[in-house]
């Protein structure tokens, strides 16, 4: 074979593959880890990303606590997890390969760019050897490969300083990973066209080192295959890749016009929320009017004030922004006004770990609040499914006239799925009626407006937006005299106002689905989930069937109040095990509701549950 001439690798055909991009916070493993996942998308394949970022803006570089990773599984068939573990790392410093090793398959394959591993970032990963020279690598497949010198040279004709050549690195081991698992470039050079539009030297750099991985893959003699995942099979329609807080991102712009109301959101940002502010700036053509306040507090006041005014209102943040909300949530509670409050919970107490997945805020949301202060809470499963979380919250505010707690988390926040688009008009009809008209009559006869004067069925009052002529009444966080709204000291008003507040919420249990049991209806487990544990209890639940294990799940939207039927599902099975980001905050509610004995498995590590450790949890249960 001559030097010009292409080897022929053979292609190996596989079922699905998790690869893991890890580098320095600086070295664009995000975009990377993206622009593969848009890539795979093209090619039809089902997949799952897992963004994991640094604490720190800009951590020291070249230090474990800078690693920045990009997790995606891509598969023929469908999932719901990132997957437990990568087959393919590939690690751009020494850090990133000694943060991320511990969590490599044995065997799997590991792509190294050697240019990282000098004595400076050895020494700053903490290795007191040259892993790639020590044995630290036996039992996978390694493939060390110059990136940064190859980036440089493939960028030297056009110009390119070498320092600013480096930054293209990223690109050139993309373009290996892309050859590797027969990934098509076109999408990638299109998307690097459209994205430093109008930079003509940063374009030619970052398309010559995509190419120039590509094409090493192709002619190194390293390399002893490539791969193949073939498309899922699908149903068919229209897809797009999206993430938690783009979904519901759109599903706050799709309640607009389902209400047939002008949307309000008042923000304030805090990570991992603030891409929904972001978002909702940009649709200003659907109506949507943000507004970033100068705190929390403010953000959520001036949400419930659009709310008292007629506007669809949302206020979003993260567990340290809902704590210091807490006051106005209850001034909503006692309005009685639409108002959707959105948590993408995070790691805590107070700061906590700003990028790290957590779900440990459902007791704040159920009881954060000071007196008897019931709301409703909704909780998504799944980034596709914010979307119609963030609906279902909106529908339940407005027919309900109540502050909501919508919760996602940082998990679903960040990661990705392929979305089939919804028909429009399969969407609800969620609007209401404003009052317009005097509801009752003074002792002289007179038409006057009761504020307070329930709906017999919803127990919601109406919603009357100020300047309506006839209709002024009292609003504030004082007592209402039930069913004028004027201040009351009363105390047996106080006690039956609360019980109707109370009686509004809980009878919002007729309203919601009913709990769904998948699995073996038979078995002596169920395993109970909300929120983001979902994608893995579902792949747990399959993978403990398959091994023979009798096992059922269940997982819930509406966390407040439960479904209807949700004690009778329960009272059915002798152990019942729930996974979850906390302590155990479900497990309590349930154990108190409906004196189950549920045992909790939880997690707070900053890392989302993994398939594996949920079926080792079954089987323990299960004796297995």
């Amino acid at each position: 074979m001559t030097q010009t001439e292409t080897r022929q690798h053979p292609v190996e055909e596989l079922d699905e593959v998790v690869i893991r991009f890890a580098g320095d916070s600086g070295d664009g493993m995000q975009l990377t880890g993206d622009r593969f996942t848009s890539a795979s998308a093209v090619m039809g394949n089902d997949l799952s990303t897992l963004p994991e970022f640094p604490a720190e803006i800009r951590a020291p570089a070249g230090t474990i606590a800078g690693v920045s990773v990009f997790q995606v599984r891509i598969s023929d068939f469908d999932i719901s997890t990132p997957g437990d573990a990568p087959d393919v790392l590939v690690a751009m410093n020494p850090a990133a390969l000694k943060s991320q090793l511990p969590r490599v398959v044995q065997g799997g394959i590991i792509i190294i760019n050697t240019d990282a591993f000098n004595d400076r970032n050895l020494e700053k990963a903490g290795y007191e050897s040259n892993p790639l020279e020590d044995g630290t690598l036996e039992g996978y497949r390694v493939y060390p490969v110059p990136m940064t010198d190859l980036t440089r040279r493939s960028t030297e004709h056009l110009g390119v300083k070498p320092r600013d050549a480096e930054r293209s690195k990223n690109f050139f081991a993309l373009g290996v990973v892309s050859w590797m698992f027969t990934r098509p470039v076109e999408p990638t050079i299109d998307w690097i066209h459209q994205k430093f539009a109008g930079k003509e030297l940063v374009i030619a750099a970052n398309e010559a080192a995509f190419k120039a991985g590509y094409n090493y893959g192709e002619t190194a003699e390293i390399f002893e295959a490539h791969y193949e995942i073939k498309s899922a099979h699908m149903p068919p329609g229209e897809y797009t890749n999206v993430n938690g807080n783009t979904a519901l991102s759109w599903g706050i712009v799709a309640t607009g016009g389902l209400a047939k109301l002008p949307v309000f959101l008042g923000s304030y940002p805090i990570t991992p929320a603030s891409d929904i502010l972001h978002e909702l700036s940009r649709r200003k053509n659907f109506g949507i009017r943000t507004f970033q306040a100068e705190d929390e507090i403010a953000a959520c006041g001036a949400a419930l004030g659009a709310a008292y005014g007629g506007n669809l209102a949302y206020t979003t943040t993260s567990g340290p922004g809902l704590a210091l909300k807490t006051e106005t949530i209850g001034l909503a509670v006692s309005l009685e006004v639409p108002l959707v409050i959105v948590d993408v919970q995070r790691g805590g107490p107070s700061t906590g770990l700003p990028t790290k997945p957590e779900a440990a805020d459902l007791l704040m949301a159920m009881y954060g609040r000071n007196s008897e202060s019931p709301i409703p809470i909704v909780a998504a499963k799944s980034p596709s499914d914010c979307f119609f979380a963030a609906i279902e919250a909106a529908r339940i505010a407005l027919k309900y006239r109540t502050p909501v707690m919508l919760l996602s988390d940082g998990f679903l926040a960040n990661s990705s799925e392929p979305w089939l688009l919804p028909d429009v008009d399969s969407l609800p009809d969620i609007s209401v009626e404003k009052a317009t008209q005097p509801n009752g009559m003074d002792e002289d006869g007179n038409p006057v407006f009761l504020p307070y004067l329930r709906d017999p069925e919803t127990l919601a009052r109406p919603w009357a937006v100020p300047g309506t002529p006839g209709l002024e009444h009292r609003v504030g966080g004082l007592e209402k005299e039930d069913p004028t709204g004027n201040v009351s000291y009363d105390p047996a008003n106080h006690a039956h106002m609360i019980e109707l507040r109370a009686a509004k919420v809980a009878g919002i249990a007729k309203d919601i689905p009913e709990v769904e049991v998948h699995g073996n209806p038979d078995a002596d487990l169920l395993v109970l989930g909300w929120g983001s544990t979902w994608g893995a209890i579902d792949a747990a639940a399959h993978r403990a069937a398959d091994r023979g294990m009798d096992v059922a799940y269940a997982h819930l939207t509406h966390l407040n109040p439960f479904p209807s039927n949700l004690g009778e599902v329960l009272s059915r099975y002798d152990r019942i095990l729930v996974p979850e980001m906390n302590c155990g905050q479900l497990s309590r509610l349930v154990r108190a509701e409906y004196l189950v004995d549920a045992q909790s498995l939880s997690k707070m590590n900053g890392v989302p549950f993994t398939s594996g450790e949920i079926l080792a949890a079954i089987a323990e249960q299960l004796g297995a």
